[in-house]
Formats: structure tokens, sequence, C-alpha cells
């Protein structure tokens, strides 16, 4: 059977630039974009926006969508709607919604396996630098024909290891919340602030050579982040822009700009820079939530009417407020917390990819199994 045989409704979302832009003051309604999915940004790192009440209504993100990225370097990622939110998405991404008689979380993990990833090489379009899908091509996709019981047993035992992780993330949001209301604190305090230009200073990535499919013996631990919003590569040569423990990325290039990450391992691309620390009064953790608070207002600045970009001038000149070291630490303790939840869950992001193909082949035996 076909994916279409499974779906009520699908429809890209609100323009970008017209119906549905992203604002830096707090309207109430965010919107979801590409970038927002495939770097796995929680619902309070989306965008907000101003949209007429009318495409509100048509648009909003319901408990059940699934929303699917139909163009740009992660085309076909996909994201699952876990509750109702006060968010609309953009036209860069299509949502479905599932017939009633199917679980729609079945139908988020058949875009997850890797029979849907080959599927959507074979029916990407348009040019090298901005790939793109027809809906009507997408809905063609050959999916196992399993009833309800069937499909809510794959989702039990696949749901089972994705709530833990959804419970890790939400631990996470929190401790953002934590984080950001403790700066907000120091920014409305603390009259003695100091630009970035005095305590940063950007090294742009570069593109890394020698592209191999693996990795190679001694390079294990250098997982490369060519570009955070596309596929992870591995790279032969390591040794230049290595990222070292504690280190901050912000994305220069493209529909993340702005975006920062605070990363242990791996090599700079060229659409990254490191944030270098040159003031030793201030340590990265610290550093790397102001980032977070500025996010908006770096992001609403981009310049470049293609590829947005990231203009460094601009972030140089913002201002943080000047706090002792001791009570810097306290974000070091919150970003600690985040980190090691990631870690978890991406261990058991792991151990359900290796199930998913074999519940989706039938070498599970779904019927036996109990919760």
């Amino acid at each position: 059977m076909k994916l279409k045989d499974l779906i009520e409704s699908n429809n890209t979302g609100l323009d970008a630039i017209k119906r549905a832009p992203i604002v830096e003051y707090d309207t109430g309604i965010r919107c979801l974009r590409i970038g927002d999915i495939s770097n796995n940004r929680p619902f309070n790192d989306w965008g907000y926006t101003v949209v007429e009440e009318k495409n509100y209504n048509k648009f909003q993100l319901k408990k059940g969508d699934i929303i699917v990225a139909r163009t740009g370097a992660t085309i076909g990622v996909n994201k699952y709607i876990d509750k109702d939110y006060k968010s609309v998405y953009n036209n860069g991404l299509i949502r479905i919604r599932v017939k009633e008689e199917n679980n729609p979380r079945y139908v988020y993990y058949l875009l997850q396996s890797n029979n849907y990833k080959n599927f959507i090489k074979t029916i990407s379009m348009g040019t090298s630098t901005q790939p793109n899908m027809q809906m009507n091509d997408l809905l063609n996709l050959d999916v196992p024909n399993f009833d309800r019981f069937k499909q809510d047993k794959i989702v039990e035992l696949l749901g089972s290891i994705d709530k833990k992780i959804e419970l890790n993330n939400e631990i996470n949001n929190n401790l953002y919340e934590i984080a950001l209301n403790i700066l907000n604190n120091y920014f409305d305090n603390n009259e003695e602030k100091e630009s970035y230009k005095e305590i940063i200073k950007f090294i742009k990535g570069k593109k890394p050579e020698n592209v191999v499919d693996k990795y190679q013996d001694g390079y294990e631990k250098y997982l490369t982040i060519a570009c955070l919003n596309g596929e992870e590569n591995n790279y032969a040569n390591p040794n230049k822009m290595i990222i070292t423990n504690r280190d901050i990325l912000m994305v220069m290039d493209g529909a993340s700009s702005g975006d920062v990450y605070f990363s242990s391992y791996g090599i700079v691309g060229s659409t990254l820079s490191k944030v270098k620390i040159i003031n030793q009064k201030y340590i990265p953790e610290y550093v790397f939530f102001t980032f977070k608070k500025y996010k908006n207002n770096i992001q609403c600045q981009t310049t470049g009417s293609a590829i947005p970009h990231t203009n460094k001038d601009i972030v140089l000149n913002l201002e943080i407020p000047k706090i002792e070291i001791q009570d810097q630490m306290r974000f070091k303790s919150l970003l600690d917390e985040i980190q090691h939840n990631n870690e978890e869950n991406a261990k058991l992001s792991q151990l359900r990819d290796a199930l998913l193909p074999k519940v989706m082949n039938g070498e599970v035996e779904l019927d036996n199994i109990e919760f």
C-alpha cells in the first residue's frame, strides 16, 4: 500500500515573508521552520511570528500532525507534534494529517525508516544547493499494510523509548528557562556591562578535506559537524579546526544562521564559526546562555537575500552583564545537566533506530509483546 492510503490531508504552510514573518518580540505565537525540526529545537527556541487569526486557525499545529521538510539541505526531515501548540508552520514544510483509523505515531515511525530515507533521495529534485520534492511524490511511498493492532504495538514498543527522550527534552527545556530567568535578572539589575568584542573572537570554519564514508582508526571521537542542519559526515583528517571541550559554535550561514551550540568534539565546517573566549573573566557556559538570550535579535538582523548570513559585527557590539566567576558557575551546572540528558537521548535514539527496521520487516513478533 501507499502512504497516501493512510493520509487524510496534506498541505504546505504559511509564506515566511508576508503571512508568518519572524519577529524579535513576544507575540504569543511561534512559527515552526525547517531549521527548528532539522536541529530538533525545543518549542521555546522557535521564532515568534505575527499571523492573522484566520491563518492561525487554519495552520495551527495540533497533536498528531506530522511535519515534513520539502525543500533545502534537510529535505525529508520530519517531526511528530505531540500536543497542541500556539504555533503555525512556514511554507518550507508539509503538514500531514492521518486518517482517524490509523495511528499517527505509526505513520511518523514510517518516516524514520531507511526505506523512507532512500525513497526521499529518489524523489528529490531542483539544484544541488536547493533540492525540493513534490507532495504527491512523497505520498507514493510504499508502506507495510499493518492493521491498527500492529500499528499500536509498534507505537507502544518504540514510543516507550521516545517517552524517555521526550521527558529528558522537557527537563532540558525547564533548565534552559531557569538559566534564562537568572540571566534576565542580571540583565535587568546589573548596570555594568561589556560588549562581546571585549570577550570573544570568531574563528571561521573551513571546508574539511578527504570525505570518507566511515570513521578511520584513531578518529572515532571526531564527529564532524560540517553543517549542523545537514547530514553528518566523517573526515579522514580531523586536524583542522578541531573543536575542543567546552567550545561554543555559532552558525554563520544558511537557514540556521544565528543558532548557537555547545560542543565537546568535532570539526568546524565552513558554515560555522568557533567562538574563542579571549577574556579570562568569563566562562564558556555563561557566554553560551547570553547568546541564547540574544538569539532572536541576532537572527532578525541576518543579511543576505538568498542565503541568510550572521553579521558578526552586530553580534560583537551586543553587551552582556559583568558578573563574578562564582555567579557564572551556576550556568555551568545547568548546562552540565543538559549535556548529560542529551548524551542519554543519543543512546536511546540509537536503540530505537536499531529496533525500527526489525519491527517494520516483521522480525519482531508484535503479537506477544506485553507492556
